[in-house]
C-alpha cells in the first residue's frame, strides 16, 4: 500500500503495538501531526506544554509500563529539547523512542532555518539513532529502534526523519512486533562457580538493582531469599522490585539509604549483585567497599562488569536464566548467626528512628508525610518524584506493594522530571499517580501542570515546600560552613493560586493534620491537586555518607560523624 512517509511513521509506531505518544508540532513534523490527526481513532496523542515534558513523559510511560515510551518533537529547539529526557533514560536504561523532524535533504548542513545535527548532538546520549535519508529506509529504521530500545540493556534510540522523507510515498506493508533480541545464556561454568559461592557463604546479601526490577524479578529473588536464608537490599533503581513489607528486605542502601541495609551489606561475606552497577552514590568510597566479601554480578551489559567495583565473579548473560539456573542449584541452607545480626541492625536503625522522631517535637516531618500518604493512598499507585530532599526521603518511607510503582530519575539527577514523568504513568496505567516534589524541583517544569489540567490526569502533586534547594543546603551545612550560596529561594510563589490559575485544586498543609485532610480530598478529587506542604528548611537527609566517605562513616545524626 503506498502512503506517504508521515504515515509510515504512525503505521509503524501503531504496528509495533503504540497507543500513546507524547509531543509538540512544528514546522518540520507538520506532516506527521497531519498522519496523527487521520489515524487519531487508532493512536493517541498528548500535546505536553514543552517538548522536555513529553520526553519525560514517554519516559514515565516506560517506567510504569516497561512498554517502549515514544516521543515525538519538531527540528532545532523541539529536537534540542528532547535532550536532557533523553539523557534521563539512557542514565536508568528506559526503552525510549524518540522521533524529530529535520529540514529536506536539500536543505541539510546549510544552516537551515531550524537545522540541528541532532543524531551528532544525541550520540552520546542514545543506544544508537538514525538519520532516515531514504524513505525505503523509515520502516525498518523505526522497526530496529523498537527492537534496539527494549533488548540487552534498555535505553532510547531516536530517529530523525528530513521533510522531503516524510513527504515521499512509498510501499508501506505491517510487520510483526519486533522482538528482543535474544541475550546469550551464561555457560555451566559460571553458573556452578556462582552456586559455589552461594554454598560456602554464611552472610548472603541479594543486592537488587533496576535490571532486575525492570525483568519484574521479586518473585523469584524472594524464593532465593528463603532458599539460601538471606537478606535482600536494592539501589535506588531496585525500589518496588520486592515488596517493602517482606520480612527480610532491608530496603535501600548506599549514600542515603537505610542504615540496617548499608551495615548488612557490609557485614555480608557475599554480595550477590542483580542488575545492579555499582554506581557511586552505592558504593561510597570505593577502594573501602565491601572489603573483604566475595561479590557475583549478573548483568546483560558486559561494560558493567568490573567498571566500579571489581567483582569476583561477573556473569555477562540473560540476567533472569542466570539468576533462575543459580538459585535452583544452590543448596538450602541455615544461617542463625546472620539472621542474628541481620536483626540486631533493624534494631538499631528502629532505635534512630525513635530518636530522631522524638527531637522533631511537633513540627511536621516527612516520615509523617509519608505515612500519611502510605496509609491513605489507593492500591497500586505510582510514586513518582523529582530530584533532591524530597526524591530521598520517598525513597526511604514509601511503601510499595508491586513493581512498578517507583518512578524517578536515577542516574541522571534530573530536577523538573516528575511531573511529566507522573502524567506519562498515568496516561500508561490509569493506576492512582502521586507526584513527589520539591519547591526547587517542581519550579523547573511547572508549565507542565497545563498539560495535566486539560487531559483531567489526576495526579496528586505533594509539594514539600522548605523554601531552599534542599539538598545542596544539606551539602553546605554539614561540609560547607554553612555558607548558603544561592540555595535559600526567598520566592514569593503562590502554589494554591498557582494551581487555581493552572486550572487544578490547590491545598495548603502547614500541620500533619492539615496534610491527611488535603491528601484525602486530593484522592478523592478525580483530577489534578497541588498540596502545597511546609517542611522545615533544616530538615535533613538521613542516614547519609559524606563525600569521599564509606559506610564506617555513617552520619546517622546531625553533629555526629559516626556511630
Amino acid at each position: 500500500m503506498k502512503m506517504t512517509g508521515a504515515e509510515i511513521i504512525i503505521n509503524t509506531l501503531i504496528e509495533q503495538g503504540t497507543t500513546d505518544v507524547f509531543g509538540y508540532p512544528g514546522g518540520q513534523v507538520i506532516n506527521i501531526y497531519d498522519a496523527l490527526y487521520k489515524n487519531s481513532d487508532r493512536i493517541n496523542h498528548i500535546l505536553t506544554a514543552h517538548e522536555q515534558g513529553a520526553a519525560h513523559a514517554a519516559d514515565g510511560y516506560s517506567r510504569a509500563t516497561g512498554k517502549v515510551g515514544v516521543c515525538i518533537a519538531t527540528s532545532g529547539p523541539g529536537a534540542t529539547n528532547l535532550v536532557t529526557g533523553i539523557a534521563t533514560a539512557m542514565l536508568d536504561s528506559i526503552p525510549m523512542v524518540a522521533i524529530t523532524g529535520n529540514v529536506p535533504c536539500s536543505l541539510i548542513g546549510k544552516d537551515s532555518f531550524q537545522e540541528i545535527d541532532i543524531t551528532g548532538v544525541t550520540l552520546p546520549i542514545t543506544k544508537h539513532n538514525y538519520f532516515v535519508n531514504k524513505i525505503e529506509d523509515l520502516a525498518p529504521a523505526i522497526r530496529e529502534a523498537f527492537q534496539i530500545a527494549k533488548s540487552g540493556r534498555p535505553g532510547p534510540v531516536l530517529v530523525d526523519v528530513p521533510k522531503d522523507v516524510q513527504v515521499a510515498t512509498y510501499d508501506y506493508e505491517p510487520m510483526p512486533i519486533v522482538e528482543k533480541i535474544p541475550l546469550p545464556k551464561a555457560d555451566e561454568e559460571a553458573i556452578e562457580k556462582a552456586v559455589a559461592l552461594v554454598n560456602e557463604s554464611k552472610r548472603p546479601y541479594i543486592y537488587i538493582g533496576g535490571g532486575a526490577a525492570g525483568l519484574g524479578m521479586g518473585k523469584e529473588i524472594i524464593e532465593f531469599a528463603e532458599k539460601i536464608d538471606a537478606c535482600i537490599g536494592c539501589t535506588f533503581m531496585g525500589l518496588s522490585a520486592v515488596p517493602d513489607d517482606y520480612e527480610r528486605f532491608l530496603g535501600m542502601q548506599g549514600m542515603h539509604g537505610h542504615f540496617a541495609s548499608s551495615m548488612a551489606q557490609k557485614e555480608a561475606d557475599l554480595i550477590i549483585g542483580v542488575g545492579v552497577r555499582f554506581s557511586d552514590r552505592a558504593t561510597g568510597n570505593v577502594a573501602k567497599f565491601a572489603k573483604g566479601t566475595k561479590i557475583i554480578q549478573l548483568d546483560p551489559d558486559f561494560a558493567e562488569i568490573n567498571k566500579n567495583v571489581n567483582v569476583d565473579l561477573g556473569i555477562i548473560a540473560d540476567v533472569k536464566d542466570s539468576f533462575l539456573r543459580i538459585a535452583k542449584a544452590a543448596m538450602a541452607k541455615k544461617n542463625p548467626e546472620w539472621e542474628k545480626e541481620v536483626e540486631s541492625l533493624k534494631a538499631r536503625e528502629e532505635e534512630i528512628a525513635l530518636k530522631a522522631a522524638k527531637m522533631a517535637g511537633g513540627r511536621m516531618t516527612p516520615k509523617m508525610v509519608f505515612d500519611v500518604i502510605n496509609e491513605n493512598k489507593l492500591p497500586r499507585t505510582i510514586i513518582t518524584t523529582d530530584v533532591g530532599q524530597h526524591q530521598m526521603w520517598a525513597a526511604q518511607y514509601s511503601k510499595f506493594d508491586t513493581t512498578r510503582r517507583f518512578v524517578s530519575s536515577g542516574g541522571l539527577g534530573t530536577m523538573g522530571f516528575g511531573l511529566g514523568a507522573a502524567m506519562g504513568a498515568y496516561v500508561a496505567t490509569k493506576d492512582p499517580t502521586v507526584l513527589i516534589t520539591g519547591d526547587g524541583s517542581f519550579g523547573m517544569n511547572l508549565n507542565e501542570l497545563a498539560t495535566a489540567v486539560t487531559y483531567n490526569l489526576p495526579v496528586i502533586i505533594v509539594l514539600m515546600n522548605n523554601g531552599v534547594l534542599g539538598m545542596v543546603r544539606q551539602w553546605q551545612n554539614l561540609f560547607f560552613g554553612k555558607r548558603f550560596s544561592n540555595t535559600v529561594l526567598e520566592r514569593k510563589t503562590d502554589f494554591v493560586k498557582l494551581a487555581e490559575a493552572f486550572g487544578a485544586k490547590g491545598y495548603r498543609a502547614t500541620t500533619i493534620a492539615e496534610f491527611e485532610n488535603a491528601f484525602k480530598e486530593a484522592v478523592k478529587a478525580g483530577g489534578p491537586v497541588i498540596i502545597d506542604t511546609f517542611i522545615d528548611k533544616d530538615e535533613f537527609v538521613l542516614p547519609m555518607l559524606p563525600p569521599g566517605g564509606s559506610i564506617d562513616d555513617i552520619i546517622v545524626k546531625v553533629g555526629e560523624d559516626n556511630e
